[in-house]
């Protein structure tokens, strides 16, 4: 693009660029003085037509990846209790991710925990950063959850509803996947050594991505059915 700014410039055209939040406008003018004949003023308007459109692409294209690049997760919850939430969960949470109050449990530590976290609706947690080391986390219900980088080292999740979990860079050495519903759910850069996925019910796509990560160890392969 660089290469023909110089003569979109002595024709006159500019390109204004504004904020993140509001698209790229583009501004294009020719300047005639009293020497131009209408020829060139034709051909003038011809570059003119071709750079607008090229410009309009490009600010379409461009423009879309920086507003995507800025969007973030929501400020940490102010609520004092909020870590406890996570032992009621989401009352009315459903598999489709409906809750009736966000449940920001980041950075929460629920290690060893046993009893308080079995069978509850978690759907679309933040779950980010948290522990749960340890913990029983059977028949859980966690749709939608946003679970990035965290630690879920020797979790049960046996009979568990993970559908469509983002599990991102979390450490789930040693987790159990006995009978769980894993479909949709991502697993980039997570580590999964010693993992049982016994009987896990994961759709063929989703299987195929899982089987790429290298952490899997050779048991958990077979388990799964990776080629």
């Amino acid at each position: 693009m660089a290469t023909i700014s110089p003569l979109l410039s002595q024709y006159g055209f500019s390109l204004r660029r504004f904020s993140v939040a509001v698209p790229p406008r583009i501004t294009c003018s020719v300047s005639r003085d009293g020497s131009e004949g209408r020829e060139n003023l034709f051909q003038l308007k011809e570059v003119k037509s071709v750079a607008c459109g090229i410009f309009a692409v490009w600010a379409l294209t461009s423009a879309t990846p920086v507003i995507a690049a800025n969007q973030r997760l929501p400020p940490l919850s102010t609520d004092p209790n909020r870590c406890e939430r996570a032992f009621v969960g989401n009352t009315i949470g459903q598999a489709n991710g409906v809750y009736d109050k966000p449940l920001d449990l980041r950075y929460c530590d629920y290690t060893n925990e046993k009893s308080n976290l079995k069978g509850k609706s978690l759907s679309a947690a933040l779950v980010s950063d948290a522990k749960f080391d340890g913990a029983d986390m059977t028949e859980v219900v966690m749709s939608k959850a946003y679970a990035v980088g965290a630690s879920f080292k020797g979790v049960d999740f046996s009979n568990a509803v993970l559908d469509r979990v983002n599990f991102g860079k979390a450490n789930l050495q040693g987790a159990v996947f006995k009978n769980t519903v894993l479909s949709g759910s991502t697993f980039d850069e997570a580590q999964l050594a010693d993992a049982v996925f016994e009987d896990t019910i994961i759709g063929y796509v989703d299987l195929q991505k899982l089987c790429v990560n290298t952490s899997i160890s050779a048991e958990g392969r077979a388990e799964l059915g990776c080629r």
